[in-house]
């Protein structure tokens, strides 16, 4: 492990858990993450982030230099933020690192948010995002991170519910797949965590939920069905409170048949590939990512 690790960590500890930890205003919290985006997070020089409408949501399409999506697959990618905060621009950093290693395009919706847009608008967008780009790309990777993790595993239940092509595959950093945040690591890895307060939970599910069931299986993906999916690649730092979301996740896919790939790491923080620019794990994982991706079939499985 690097010697950074540690030290970002420690800062991460002092100032965003201990923000999070008293967040209740989702303007603030969105204000607060795009300006440290802009601050912190930078692509390869010379990428492209052009905006672009799907499905009537502002998007970025998203390219490392010498990168078009004219004619190949691309990455769909559904970025995190608790379903309140979060955007194409907090993440377009990330993406475009990642499309430099793995020579494809992104796309990143402006999916809705809550609390003026509950459960389940994000998923609503996520599936008509879809719908169009299926309609004219010869492939899609699902991509997510965080509650953006858990909206792919969602898109992945109605792709099979409503009979559209299939996705190559998917990954998901830190996915959160259970909504009730009752899994062991909440409590076991609620001091180890570098980011995630386990104090901020009931804030977020009382403003995505609004009241409607927890266990309901396109909010809580740990109780949806898998059954003929593609391939799922999952990683997780094994003291995040969301550690047990994806070793859980990753044994439900397994029992539905699904070919996984889990990767547990050792202390890092909640969706660390964010931190590229700083991290050698971060970009040895977005190495991993791309080398798995050229495992993939370059044809979406027929309806």
């Amino acid at each position: 492990m690097s010697l950074l690790r540690p030290m970002l960590n420690a800062w991460l500890r002092h100032t965003e858990k201990a923000r999070l930890a008293h967040a209740s205003d989702a303007d603030a919290l969105r204000r607060s993450f795009e300006a440290k985006a802009r601050l912190y997070f930078r692509g390869p020089r010379g990428s492209t982030y052009g905006p672009v409408s799907l499905a009537g949501l502002p998007a970025l399409c998203v390219s490392a230099p010498g990168i078009s999506g004219d004619d190949g697959p691309l990455i769909l990618y559904l970025h995190g933020g608790a379903y309140i905060f979060g955007s194409p621009r907090t993440h377009k950093a990330m993406l475009a690192t990642l499309s430099e290693r793995c020579g494809l395009a992104t796309c990143l919706p402006d999916y809705r948010k809550a609390p003026e847009h509950p459960f389940p608008a994000a998923v609503r967008d996520a599936v008509e995002v879809y719908r169009e780009l299926a309609s004219h790309t010869p492939g899609i990777i699902l991509g997510g991170d965080s509650a953006g993790g858990g909206l792919c595993l969602a898109l992945l239940q109605e792709i099979k519910r409503l009979g559209l092509r299939a996705p190559m595959g998917c990954f998901c950093l830190s996915p959160l797949t259970d909504m009730s945040f009752t899994r062991p690591s909440v409590t076991r890895n609620a001091q180890a965590d570098a980011i995630l307060p386990r104090s901020m939970a009931p804030m977020m599910v009382e403003m995505v939920m609004q009241g409607q069931p927890l266990d309901h299986p396109l909010a809580s993906p740990i109780h949806g069905d898998f059954h003929g999916a593609p391939p799922v690649w999952i990683c997780v730092g094994d003291t995040e409170i969301l550690e047990d979301d994806a070793r859980d996740m990753a044994a439900r896919l397994r029992d539905h048949g699904v070919e996984v790939t889990l990767r547990v790491e050792r202390d890092l923080p909640h969706v660390w590939p964010l931190f590229h620019n700083y991290l050698p794990e971060a970009r040895s994982t977005l190495d991993s990512i791309a080398a798995w991706i050229s495992t993939l079939p370059r044809a979406q499985a027929g309806s």
